[in-house]
């Protein structure tokens, strides 16, 4: 078994609801899954868009990086996104992402892990954070605590608590 953490974002729709279906999906096929808490975060890339809910969870699966993104393009089709008709980093009922697979690297062309993103993303960094205070980024060696130490801020707030950035704002 691998254990792996997914990034899980929503601003289309009931997205609270929308994030707690998913990860009942996710259930299926990851064992001992844990969630962090509900983070707020501004849109970044494509900015005229709602602010998304954004939150990771962890587990252990069998399932290969590849048959893990074909669950997860299949739990976010059931949850009406269709990747042909968005705009790119634009608006989606929900977008799931492999960040990190079991420490380990792959370089596909349509699978990138650890997630490309994930070093200048606080809402990535930050609830993946609340899993695993000691995780390290597997291609840069460093840990996500330093890199989100060293992002500035990005809008990202917990919801229903009234930090921002935590823990690294000033």
């Amino acid at each position: 078994m691998e254990k792996v953490w997914l990034g899980l974002g929503s601003n289309k729709g009931d997205s609270s609801s929308i994030l707690d279906s998913a990860i009942q999906e996710l259930g299926g096929f990851l064992y001992e899954l844990r969630r962090s808490g509900l983070w707020r975060s501004r849109a970044r890339y494509y900015n005229d868009q709602q602010d998304f809910l954004n939150l990771a969870v962890s587990g252990f699966t069998n399932l290969t990086p590849r048959e893990l993104l074909i669950q997860i393009h299949r739990i976010e089709a059931n949850h009406g996104r269709d990747r042909s008709k968005e705009i790119k980093k634009g608006p989606r009922t929900l977008d799931i992402d492999i960040l990190i697979y079991d420490q380990k690297i792959f370089a596909e062309p349509d699978l990138i892990i650890p997630h490309p993103g994930l070093a200048e993303r606080k809402f990535a960094l930050l609830p993946l954070l609340e899993l695993d205070y000691e995780l390290i980024h597997p291609g840069l060696g460093i840990s996500l605590r330093e890199l989100a130490a060293c992002l500035p801020p990005q809008g990202i707030y917990p919801v229903n608590n009234n930090r921002y950035d935590w823990p690294y704002s000033e």
